[in-house]
């Protein structure tokens, strides 16, 4: 009952093996896996992996390192893809003040728009958050409430994952949660309800030990999966199906839509 929630099989690493890597997780054990195209060039490779591979699901939305792009041609190219009975999420989007391949003020109106455009669409919000967290829950609290979605791949503290959960929003762990720096992150997994945690690889990006440094590839969510076990004191076993039944609560139960 493995879920990788958050990855990008659309991404061009990994086109040259792609069969392979998603035969991986099939023999892994994975039941879902949500790839996620975070810009409008990957939309028509999001939807292809999703009408090939039936244990595979979609979410499209802008990275704020391409907000500077988004323009209102973008929202229609999102509200027809989004159309897509297998597109489940609208994400990832949110700021990034790490790198600030747009601009701030750029990164801070297009995810105002783009969290208009999600409740619009009725879709689960993916908020990427990197080094810009007092804005990206001042931004939250106006303007998106509700909590309806998921703070993926999550580099906090213990005090911000309860704004957010108090919010409603879910918290997504990456591999990070695996290397030896990523105590407060360790912290994070102990203290979140079970209902309200999601995990993920990133993939192709942020690998767990012992692969740190390669590329990552979905079947990884196993290992960062037991590492949340363990802070949490429980089996593996007993651990991901709630994980499962989170995703499948959060992204694929969805009245509107036949998500089957």
């Amino acid at each position: 009952m493995f879920v990788d929630s958050h990855c990008h099989l659309e991404m061009e690493d990994f086109d040259r093996d792609l069969d392979v890597v998603v035969r991986n997780c099939v023999d892994e054990g994975l039941e879902y896996v949500l790839t996620v195209g975070t810009e409008e060039s990957y939309f028509g490779k999001v939807r292809g992996l999703i009408e090939r591979y039936p244990f595979i699901y979609g979410a499209i939305g802008i990275h704020p390192h391409n907000a500077k792009d988004f323009s209102e041609r973008t929202e229609d190219v999102i509200r027809e893809a989004a159309r897509h009975p297998r597109i489940v999420g609208y994400g990832e989007v949110g700021l990034d003040f790490f790198k600030n391949h747009s601009p701030r003020e750029v990164q801070e109106k297009i995810f105002v728009r783009q969290l208009g455009l999600a409740q619009e669409l009725g879709l689960p919000i993916i908020v990427h958050s990197r080094e810009s967290k007092e804005r990206t829950l001042d931004i939250l609290k106006k303007e998106y409430p509700s909590g309806y979605g998921v703070i993926h791949c999550y580099s906090y503290d213990v005090a911000a994952a309860r704004q957010f959960l108090d919010m409603g929003f879910h918290i997504s762990i990456p591999g990070t949660v695996t290397y030896k720096t990523a105590g407060s992150l360790r912290d994070v997994v102990r203290f979140v309800p079970v209902d309200r945690l999601l995990a993920e690889t990133d993939a192709p990006f942020l690998s767990p030990v012992p692969h740190r440094g390669k590329r990552n590839i979905p079947s990884h969510v196993k290992i960062t999966i037991e590492a949340m076990a363990k802070e949490r004191g429980v089996k593996t076993g007993e651990l991901a199906p709630l994980l499962r039944d989170n995703f499948v609560r959060l992204f694929l139960t969805d009245p509107r839509k036949d998500r089957s």
